[in-house]
């Protein structure tokens, strides 16, 4: 049995391993974060505190999903504002957690309306017990305008609150970003410069998931209407993954410490994340599809490709991939990798001609009386669409060819 130390350090915090609950409905309430903890969760992000004041009234039904053919869980839609239950209620909560798992890591997120409420609930979540503080700016549907991601694409109000923040704690913060944004950069800079240690990154995406086509309403309807909400789930994670790169390539945040969140289901995806230059993983959506023993799955495949690569340390991992990910007039043009098809793997369906033939460039030919490819080398222009339609992955990397007039050591070249 692999047993690799999953340990790493964030903002000054050890945690056991890099998962946790993220703030969301799979935190919403002690019960559900002492479970976390019981089941090997590193950290939780308890679900959002607002302010006293602040009254939430949730509609219902308040989820959708996004599925395409036989994969029922593509994408899902969260009509969720932050944590409903009253302010002594969380804070109890908090209490509670801290006394029951003190080597857990507690993470208090929190969302005002105003300087004076980002402060007053920093001092009053850091007085819970709290070991860190995560700034929700990226909420992107909420009732109120003061808060969530209309605050989180403005960096002088976001900078403004992280001072606020500030003054009322110590702590090690984190502001969470939201990806409802161009450039999230010039935020998190902000941010920083208003006091943040950490970024989180990234909140839900907003969307309409589906319309019904018969009653002409986004889903879910509520009383014959629907709005826009946020897009949580294993489709965002590409939208998730490119807005951390984007921070590395950054000079002001190249080093900035990094929690990743955005559509992590298995160990590769959460080694994806790392690699990028997360140190911490928050999760939600697949924890509400496969329940909080997916973390077992995650620590497994954790562990066993750390053996694999021979490393003993997380953090060793942690931005590997940032420097191979570069600016697209950088990358070598000079070559074709044309598809090389296994022909006894190959099952005849057809799948690499139809998609060659109407989305791609008429390389691919087909014998209709033995039922099997063949790529015209000289229509093909290397883009192994083939490749990426075929249901039994038959078609992979083969011959190369150098461009005329191009100079290129295909010995060297790394596929």
């Amino acid at each position: 049995m692999v047993n690799k130390d999953l340990s790493i350090e964030f903002l000054g915090v050890k945690f056991e391993n890099p998962f946790c609950l993220s703030s969301s409905p799979v935190g919403n309430c002690y019960e559900m974060c002492k479970k976390a903890y019981e089941v090997g969760f590193g950290g939780v992000v308890f679900k959002t505190i607002g302010p006293k004041s602040y009254y939430i009234d949730e509609v219902s039904p308040r989820f959708d999903k996004l599925d395409k053919e036989d994969t029922p869980f593509i994408g899902f839609k969260n009509m969720e504002q932050i944590a409903e239950h009253p302010l002594e209620e969380n804070l109890a909560d908090l209490r509670k957690l801290k006394d029951e798992f003190p080597n857990k890591v507690l993470i208090a997120s929190i969302m005002g309306n105003d300087e004076k409420t980002w402060e007053e609930l920093a001092r009053l979540v850091t007085e819970a017990g709290a070991d860190m503080i995560e700034m929700n700016l990226s909420c992107p549907q909420m009732t109120s305008h003061a808060m969530g991601s209309d605050v989180g694409t403005n960096p002088e109000l976001c900078k403004k609150y992280c001072q606020a923040v500030k003054r009322g704690s110590k702590l090690p913060m984190m502001a969470k970003m939201t990806p409802n944004i161009t450039d999230m950069c010039e935020v998190a800079i902000a941010c920083l410069d208003g006091g943040a240690d950490g970024i989180a990154a990234i909140n839900t995406v907003k969307s309409i998931c589906n319309v019904d086509i018969n009653k002409y309403v986004g889903m879910p309807i509520i009383d014959g209407k629907s709005s826009i909400s946020g897009y949580s789930g294993k489709a965002i994670k590409p939208i998730a993954l490119r807005f951390i790169q984007q921070m590395r390539d950054n000079p002001k945040l190249k080093n900035v410490e990094i929690s990743g969140i955005g559509g992590i289901e298995t160990w590769v995806d959460a080694v994806e994340f790392i690699l990028l230059g997360a140190s911490t993983l928050q999760m939600t959506t697949s924890l509400m599809q496969y329940g909080y023993r997916i973390v077992e799955d995650l620590k497994n495949g954790l562990m066993h490709y750390m053996e694999d690569k021979g490393v003993d340390s997380l953090k060793d991992l942690v931005g590997l991939a940032n420097k191979n990910i570069i600016p697209a007039e950088n990358l070598n043009r000079d070559y074709i990798v044309y598809p090389q098809i296994d022909l006894d793997t190959c099952i005849g369906c057809g799948r690499c001609y139809i998609s060659c033939f109407d989305g791609a460039h008429q390389a691919m030919e087909f014998n209709k009386e033995t039922r099997k490819p063949f790529c015209n080398e000289e229509k093909c222009v290397g883009c192994h669409l083939c490749a990426l339609v075929c249901p039994v992955d038959a078609i992979s990397k083969g011959k190369i060819k150098v461009k005329p007039n191009r100079k290129v050591d295909i010995k060297n070249l790394s596929l």
